[in-house]
């Protein structure tokens, strides 16, 4: 056990051994008042101190949600509960509460789930803050109906509620800027990074003018689509519950959060990130241009099969997939008639499946999005940089290949501590496994500490523009190669 004194009061922790030293792990900070009774469907509101030793050695609760496809690992671990406004810190020991000067570079992880499933429980932080000399924090916010449901048209006082959990995850950048001191970290030098939806999250911040100036660099693993207006659910909802528009607010406020989630389950469990004019303003490529020389360098990137994932999910469901594939084609459009686009990739592959039809189509709708901001980044000046992870998963008899999310373990180099990669989609007793985590990680984490991912065990990686169009490709030999994405960038009409 450890004790830090903080300006929020004593808080108790835990002491783990990493490779690379000792970390101080604290789990479940609150950073905001429980989200309940008259919170419910409102903007987050910031935690107060505490009396007393505060006990951050368990893991807190998550938001609720319905279950996890096995596929992506065990159950984490917390309790599902609606007050879930907690993170977890990790940081190299001794923490600054022993005197020392706060300078180490910060890094804030926004998990994924497609917005609707995940916590920051089932990331473990501590093998690259020690690796690094970093302070990781993991984040939760609000998920599914509770943080992602436009009520603006019900209420005056719920205008922005459709980016509640964006709200969320500001306040806990808030609580970065005010806190992460007391665990060693310099406030003004704040990454922001995160995978799917939390790669969607990260370009969501950075088109929402109140998160300016809580980070200073930005990474976007796999970013989920957040170019279209929120999902209007509402008007789904009041039907669904046998109630009219105007006690619709009242009705969903009575419901228990496991009826919330009960619903919105029967209601196909959608949830997103996108421009509700309030919080989010815009779509991300063009804050980028509008914030030019005053944003912040950004990584942004896909894997090169991030299609299997969901068709593993999905059980081979042809019939679905043929109806959810032009659905996602819109999103790739930013909402506009794909249906040029799904007969151009048809016609482009002419002997797919269905099947892998419909991978296809998951690997568009994040790569387009990575590829306009990163080339935003760079001709707004602070720089963006593209890549792409090819190395194959050995699991599941090869069939998923460079899945979604199957670089995670390399960003937090997890395969050097047992259980630290709960996806398991690569050996850890493989050496080029294990080469490529350090290497990556070690990029990541030079990227933290300078704005430059350059320098740390991977081949010169250029900028990303539209004349060189260099994408950093991580395999088993890592390479630079320039417009890997010609032929695609022509079916979304980005290229004659």
């Amino acid at each position: 056990m450890v004790k830090l004194t903080t300006r929020m009061g004593e808080v108790e922790g835990l002491s783990v051994s990493v490779p690379d030293g000792e970390v101080q792990v604290f789990r479940g900070l609150r950073f905001a008042q429980p989200p309940v009774g008259d919170l419910r469907f409102r903007p987050p509101v910031a935690a107060e101190p505490w009396s007393g030793t505060y006990d951050a050695t368990r893991f807190p609760n998550r938001s609720p949600q319905a279950p996890m496809s096995e596929i992506l690992g065990p159950e984490e671990p917390g309790e599902l509960n609606e007050d879930c406004l907690f993170l977890n810190v990790f940081t190299p020991a001794p923490a600054a509460g022993s005197g020392e000067t706060p300078s180490r570079p910060v890094m804030v992880w926004i998990h994924g789930g497609a917005y609707v499933t995940g916590s920051a429980n089932s990331y473990n932080g501590s093998i690259i803050a020690a690796q690094g000399d970093v302070v990781v924090v993991a984040i939760n916010y609000r998920l599914g109906l509770l943080g992602f449901l436009d009520l603006s048209g019900h209420d005056p006082e719920l205008v922005g509620s459709a980016s509640n959990g964006i709200r969320d995850q500001i306040l806990a950048l808030e609580w970065v800027r005010d806190n992460i001191s007391d665990f060693g970290g310099d406030p003004n030098n704040v990454t922001i990074f995160g995978e799917s939806a939390g790669g969607g999250s990260v370009l969501g911040l950075m088109a929402a003018p109140a998160a300016d100036g809580l980070y200073h660099k930005a990474i976007a693993h796999s970013p989920g689509g957040m170019n279209t207006p929120p999902l209007g659910l509402a008007g789904m909802l009041a039907p669904a519950l046998g109630v009219d528009e105007a006690g619709l607010v009242d009705k969903l406020r009575s419901m228990t959060a496991e009826e919330l989630v009960e619903t919105h389950t029967a209601m196909g469990g959608l949830a997103g990130n996108g421009i509700d004019g309030t919080v989010v303003t815009r779509d991300p490529a063009t804050a980028i241009a509008e914030r030019a020389g005053a944003g912040v360098p950004l990584i942004a990137g896909t894997t090169h099969d991030e299609g299997t994932l969901f068709s593993a999910i999905l059980g081979s469901d042809e019939p679905t997939m043929s109806f959810m594939g032009p659905l996602l084609a819109m999103n790739i459009l930013d909402g506009a008639d794909a249906s040029s686009y799904v007969t151009g990739l048809k016609e482009q592959y002419p002997e797919d499946s269905p099947q892998v039809h419909f991978e296809r189509i998951w690997v568009d709708l994040f790569r387009r999005l990575s590829i306009m901001c990163a080339e935003a980044a760079t001709a707004a000046g602070p720089g963006g940089w593209l890549y792409r992870f090819d190395l194959p998963s050995t699991s599941y008899e090869g069939k998923m290949g460079a899945t979604h999310a199957s670089e995670i373990p390399f960003t937090f180099n997890g395969f050097v501590v047992d259980g630290a990669d709960p996806l398991g989609f690569h050996d850890s007793d493989d050496p080029v496994v294990l080469e490529l985590a350090r290497n990556w990680s070690n990029t990541v984490l030079r990227f933290a500490h300078t704005g430059d991912p350059n320098g740390a065990g991977l081949p010169e990686w250029p900028r990303y523009d539209a004349a060189s169009r260099s994408s950093l490709v991580l395999d088993a030999e890592c390479r630079v190669e320039s417009d890997l994405d010609a032929e695609h960038q022509r079916l979304w009409g980005d290229r004659s």
